[in-house]
């Protein structure tokens, strides 16, 4: 069997949808997302594994810009990936990632993140858990708030064009302090996070764009949906609130978000989904057992290129770190490294002298953003401290003041 890897190739996109569909089990790809193809994906990044030039292999990488630390990074999205049943544990996967990852090097990608379907499958590969997300689901009355001030501010129900030209100013003030959020371009915001085909609602309502303002500034925005349902036996509503985002951009707009997401009538239950796991929302609440808080994972992060990871974020303390990098999917990033750190900025060269941290590539694409500390890591026997005090130092320089979110899938 001869796999060949290439790039998409026009006209060839209603096969990569097809064969994606089967990879994951679907059925036919639903003809309201060929606008958002259309419009949120890259035709240049989108790659194929053909035999006989016949697709068989599928993946694709988004051009994103990322928070870290006290600046942004280049950061290849990698997304749609998927192998047709009758090609599987062929290795097609395995070279999909390789031709994947040296393309985003040849974008001057430093790092590459997903959101795994199976979080077994990427650490093969060099990824780590670099972020967690949470759920809650809390039923409707006991979300009551500690020493409430009492309903601040002006809530409104907007239009979608009302949307586009007022969320993304509260989305991109949060995003600019937070690891792990990404830039949102016009077309992001209008062919995937607001677009709202009929076949996405699982049986719940259209999208509803909430926004939150005080005197006339919009600081914090919610999009949700409501599935209604009652109790035959009673007569009584169960309705559920699905909050699929909920952004702000200081305590009160937060609260008063909630509030409103909380006491919507006709409603047994609020679920949220992809809070940020030192989301606010559980030190405001007088009964925070009530939320039923889940965590789950997030962002995978691998690093691409070690020198431009490590350069283009910043420390939170200064000092010099030297360790072995192990890397047994991109043999550049083998090796000893030493980061020195000055007025929070990172330098990385190449060291000769004895390592004092020994870790593999997926620990280090864990910690990049702040959200996995090396300490976390030496508990579970993943990373080796050879000096006595570096692990501390490590936590030190690469501790960020936010927990890493990501609030999508993409």
């Amino acid at each position: 069997m001869a796999i060949d890897l290439r790039f998409l190739r026009e006209g060839e996109l209603p096969r990569f949808r097809e064969v994606l569909s089967t990879a994951f089990g679907g059925g036919d790809p639903e003809p309201e997302y060929d606008i958002m193809w259309e419009k949120a994906f890259e035709d240049d990044r989108l790659i194929v594994a053909t035999e006989n030039d016949e697709i068989v292999g599928v993946a694709g990488s988004f051009s994103f810009t990322m928070t870290v630390p006290g600046a942004e990074v280049p950061a290849a999205g990698l997304t749609v990936v998927g192998v047709l049943p009758t090609h599987r544990r062929k290795g097609i996967l395995k070279e999909m990632m390789r031709f994947q990852l040296d393309d985003a090097r040849d974008h001057e990608e430093p790092v590459s993140i997903l959101w795994a379907s199976e979080e077994i499958i990427y650490q093969r590969f060099g990824y780590g858990m670099a972020s967690e997300h949470l759920s809650i689901e809390i039923e409707r009355g006991h979300g009551i708030f500690k020493n409430d001030p009492g309903p601040a501010g002006r809530l409104r129900l907007v239009t979608e064009d009302e949307a586009l030209k007022i969320l993304p100013d509260v989305y991109e003030r949060a995003r600019r302090e937070t690891p792990g959020m990404l830039v949102r371009n016009a077309a992001w915001w209008k062919y995937h996070r607001l677009y709202d085909p009929k076949s996405s609602r699982e049986g719940a309502s259209r999208l509803y764009r909430l926004v939150w303002e005080n005197e006339g500034d919009a600081a914090a925005y919610a999009l949700y949906r409501v599935k209604e349902d009652w109790d035959n036996a009673t007569g009584l509503p169960k309705g559920k609130v699905i909050v699929l985002e909920a952004m702000s951009t200081s305590a009160d707009a937060h609260r008063e978000m909630w509030r409103y997401l909380f006491s919507l009538d006709l409603s047994g239950k609020v679920t949220g989904y992809f809070l940020a796991t030192d989301d606010p929302i559980q030190q405001m609440v007088l009964k925070p057992r009530h939320l039923k808080v889940r965590k789950h994972d997030a962002l995978w992060l691998r690093i691409v290129d070690v020198e431009p990871a490590l350069e283009r974020r910043t420390y939170g303390a200064d000092g010099s770190l030297t360790f072995q990098l192990t890397d047994g999917f991109i043999g550049r990033n083998e090796g000893v490294w030493t980061l020195a750190v000055t007025d929070g900025h990172g330098e990385v060269s190449r060291a000769t002298g004895v390592a004092e941290l020994t870790m593999d590539a997926g620990d280090l694409g864990a910690a990049y953003l702040g959200g996995t500390t090396f300490n976390q890591l030496l508990r579970a026997g993943r990373v080796v401290e050879h000096s006595p005090g570096a692990i501390a130092r490590a936590d030190a320089m690469f501790r960020s003041n936010r927990a890493p979110w990501h609030p999508e899938i993409f």
